[in-house]
């Protein structure tokens, strides 16, 4: 099993979505095709 290694847009992307509460974790990992619920967190 290989690391998923996300871009630093991706990663900005995610932050901005999050702060703005409008997607659930749910929705943004789907958006972004993220696995695990704790990348988002961290």
């Amino acid at each position: 099993m290989g690391k998923n290694v996300y871009s630093s847009e991706t990663k900005w992307a995610v932050v901005k979505d999050k702060l703005t509460g409008q997607l659930t974790n749910k929705e943004i990992m789907e958006k972004y095709g993220i696995k695990n619920d704790s990348q988002i967190k961290t």
